[in-house]
């Protein structure tokens, strides 16, 4: 089996609109597939409305961002029922807090002389989920900058002028979301946060007390060395693991569609929740 849950659609920062990801993903053979754009249930919502890809299982997904011990953090939601309320609030107040971020963006870049940031990102999205890379394509297509990598370099990356750090809810509030409404609460790419040993327990421990039961252990092209310790962590923590390509585009450093199953032979896995996975199973 072929399974992938965590990849990107145009509803967030992806380049690939839902349906074209459907297709990407039957082509590729994937059996399990979650859309899981940034704070928006918009990708998902429309990949279900589909019926024309029949060999590709969908699961609801989100990637919600969240505040922890004064770091953004990124939650997957998998599985939930996407009408709960608690997803809906959730959902709701995580678009109002990018708006807010985008204001702030905006009026940074103003000041460095970018008349027109807001609405020319909001052009750019065209209605899916604002974000960085908005401002970032907007930066462009003005001649403000070079390319996209420059923008982040100059402006917008880890650091720079537009690094607006938005009003996120916490941890736990967001994990109760996704567990109220059925659904499976993974910590996002652990290893990205670049925390050190010490501090990435603390941060499991915690999800762990908010009710968070798994933890991806391969986002996209991750080295063998560092799948194994997150691996170990599971087990330590006794968390399910779940994994995915964390698809937003073609492109020479990113990782294709799709996961094997095989690689993760006598792990507890997220995929046992769907119907698919214990057919394959029984095999």
């Amino acid at each position: 089996m072929r399974f992938d849950f965590h990849t990107h659609s145009t509803a967030s920062d992806g380049a690939l609109s839902p349906r074209e990801l459907l297709a990407r993903a039957a082509q590729a053979g994937v059996d399990l597939l979650a859309i899981t754009d940034h704070d928006t249930l918009r990708g998902y919502r429309e990949a279900a409305a589909l019926d024309d890809f029949p060999g590709v299982t969908l699961v609801p997904g989100v990637e919600f961002s969240c505040r922890w011990s004064g770091a953004n953090i990124h939650i997957v939601g998998l599985g939930m029922d996407c009408d709960h309320p608690a997803m809906l609030e959730g959902a709701a107040r995580l678009d109002e807090a990018r708006l807010q971020r985008a204001r702030k963006i905006a009026d940074t870049l103003e000041k460095r002389g970018f008349a027109g940031a807001l609405e020319g990102a909001l052009a750019e999205a065209a209605g899916s989920q604002l974000g960085r890379p908005h401002f970032a394509r907007w930066l462009v297509a003005r001649g403000h900058v070079a390319d996209f990598t420059t923008a982040f370099d100059k402006y917008l990356g880890r650091g720079k002028p537009g690094d607006v750090k938005a009003f996120w809810p916490e941890l736990a509030e967001v994990v109760g979301w996704i567990s109220a409404a059925g659904g499976v609460a993974i910590i996002a790419h652990p290893l990205q946060y670049d925390f050190t040993r010490m501090k990435l327990n603390r941060l499991v421990a915690a999800f762990c007390a908010s009710g968070g039961t798994a933890i991806e252990v391969l986002n996209g092209r991750q080295p063998a060395d560092q799948v194994s310790r997150l691996c170990a962590l599971a087990r330590e923590y006794g968390l399910e693991v779940s994994a995915g390509s964390d698809f937003h585009r073609d492109g020479p450093y990113c990782a294709p569609l799709g996961v094997e199953l095989r690689d993760f032979a006598g792990l507890a896995g997220v995929w046992r929740h769907w119907p698919v996975a214990a057919t394959e199973d029984a095999q």
